[in-house]
């Protein structure tokens, strides 16, 4: 199935704005789910994390904290993660719900086209359950990528804090393409916050909100699968005379 192509950035030409590298470090920026085993620096990771900590937040109060694996320790918990899994996949849940119950339009339409690309992609077909919990199985390995983090908030603080973890995130995300490395955040690890609390010494207090994988792309996984609604979908504009 060939990946969908869209223009993410219009030139710019009608208005006189020119695409600039921020634009480019955004629009370049994909879950990635294919990683290979190049090694990213200890030193590269805390330059992404420096960057990153200066995303804003409410009263400054910077309400995240982040767990950083590599080599054994991220060998540990992968296993851990495919083990629990394997054995006992309904036995674990995350302490925030992260979808609806039920989900009106547009947004059924908008993930259910997200299965048909993903999966389509993959030569999954949509009943084979089996493959696709061999694919879901590959989120605990961190998709192969050399660095995996645990991403934690404070359960504390309110709603308007998750807010800030979200800017936090995309911040961090958006550093990480500027390295000329990619990303892909992923929920689903706060299923296993009963086996990562133990493992990575998390506090009572901090709630495992997602992980994120993290390394250079394989080169099939560089080009963008998903696409992004048009700015009418979601913009409103008012008083403006053009």
């Amino acid at each position: 199935m060939p990946l969908r192509e869209e223009v993410v950035i219009d030139g710019g030409g009608a208005c006189g704005a020119a695409r600039n590298p921020i634009d480019d470090v955004i629009a370049s920026r994909l879950s990635c789910r294919q990683f290979s085993d190049s090694p990213v620096a200890r030193s590269t990771i805390e330059q992404i994390l420096r960057v990153a900590r200066f995303a804003p937040s409410g009263a400054n109060i910077q309400p995240w904290h982040v767990y950083v694996l590599a080599g054994a320790a991220k060998t540990e918990v992968s296993a851990a993660l495919l083990h629990a899994y394997e054995r006992e996949p309904s036995e674990h849940v995350s302490e925030y719900q992260y979808y609806a119950t039920e989900f009106p339009e547009p947004y059924l339409s908008r993930r259910q086209e997200f299965g048909r690309l993903f999966y389509g992609s993959l030569g999954i077909e949509q009943s084979d359950a089996a493959a696709r919990s061999r694919q879901t199985a590959k989120n605990f390995a961190f998709f192969g990528a050399p660095v995996g983090l645990i991403v934690t908030i404070d359960r504390r603080l309110a709603m308007g804090s998750w807010l800030d973890l979200g800017m936090f995130i995309q911040t961090m995300m958006l550093a990480v393409v500027g390295r000329g490395l990619q990303s892909c955040p992923q929920e689903t690890l706060a299923k296993y916050h009963r086996i990562l609390r133990p493992m990575l010494s998390i506090p009572a207090e901090q709630m495992v909100a997602c992980g994120i994988s993290m390394g250079h792309p394989r080169e099939q996984a560089r080009a963008r699968l998903m696409p992004r609604a048009d700015l009418e979908a979601f913009a409103s504009f008012e008083g403006f005379e053009n």
